[in-house]
């Protein structure tokens, strides 16, 4: 693992890889990076218009990628569930559950759900269960890697109040929904375990990386000051999206990767090559994530089947 860079990725000839959040960022470059290595790719972004420049900026990039656009607005189960139906012919055998949102103002989903739980957690909660029978039927080699955060410990899930209803804080908030990640998987990674299925469930963060999304808080209650602020701090101390994007790939196609295992940057949970990474201890309970699996699954109307 010393070291290892885009261009250890193993050939993905044959291979189909959804990835979400890819119209730029972290999503954009996983995206980029396995085509560069033969995957066909699916970017499934919220936005068209982002979505198809992404799509054309990639491209240009890796002329010969096998790439197409998907529409996913992972803050609303409905758009989840049209574009898992999308996919229902399709053979899937990379699933990066990798969009997100940072930090935000309290708001809502389309279905009601705080913004940041909803989109970073239920949405790709429901996704990932929704696309399963088509990870199974790829076989040995698929695998599910979901993005978390460093920023995880910021806080555990409150199982009492999992919308933040009682008192909202964004970067707690924040954290919850990057513990929330790191449960899932670890519950995700048990089931497939149980049912003696090879699909792989693991874990990526990318440390601190320059992307948008940590403007997109400031940006959306006009903060300019903190918005420059941000943008400085990125410019000064963050790695790039390039390095930032190393580590999900890392857990999508290096050998080897085990079930539940947590892949980041080797300084400090910031940056360099991708290491196995520290976590929080209660992100491996059983307890609570088997009852953040149940409560998930009352929430989104979706089951594991």
């Amino acid at each position: 693992m010393n070291g290892w860079t885009a261009s250890d990725i193993p050939d993905q000839s044959g291979r189909t890889a959804v990835v979400t959040g890819a119209n730029s960022g972290l999503g954009l470059v996983t995206a980029r990076e396995l085509a560069r290595h033969g995957a066909r790719v699916v970017l499934a972004c919220r936005d068209a218009t982002r979505g198809e420049a992404a799509l054309e900026l990639l491209r240009s990039q890796v002329p010969d990628a096998d790439v197409e656009l998907g529409r996913l607005d992972l803050a609303d189960l409905s758009s989840v569930r049209a574009f898992a139906d999308g996919l229902a012919d399709e053979r899937i055998d990379l699933l990066v559950n990798n969009a997100g949102v940072m930090a935000l103002p309290q708001c809502k989903t389309v279905d009601g759900f705080e913004m940041q739980f909803g989109t970073n957690h239920l949405g790709h909660f429901a996704l990932t269960c929704l696309l399963l029978p088509r990870l199974r039927a790829a076989g040995p080699g698929a695998r599910v890697v979901t993005v978390s955060s460093g920023l995880h410990f910021l806080g555990n899930v409150d199982p009492r109040d999992l919308n933040m209803e009682r008192r909202y804080r964004r970067w707690i908030a924040y954290g919850r929904s990057k513990s929330a990640n790191l449960l899932f998987v670890h519950e995700l990674a048990r089931r497939l375990a149980a049912e003696g299925s090879p699909v792989v469930a693991a874990a990526a963060h990318p440390g601190y990386a320059a992307t948008n999304l940590q403007t997109a808080g400031p940006r959306m209650e006009e903060r300019a000051w903190a918005e420059r602020a941000v943008e400085f701090a990125n410019r000064l101390v963050a790695q790039s999206a390039e390095d930032g994007a190393l580590p999900t790939l890392y857990a999508a196609t290096a050998p080897g990767v085990l079930p539940d295992e947590f892949i980041g940057p080797r300084v400090q949970l910031w940056r360099g090559a991708p290491v196995r990474s520290i976590r929080a201890r209660w992100t491996l309970s059983d307890v609570a994530a088997r009852g953040l699996w149940e409560a998930s699954e009352k929430l989104t109307g979706v089951t594991y089947g």
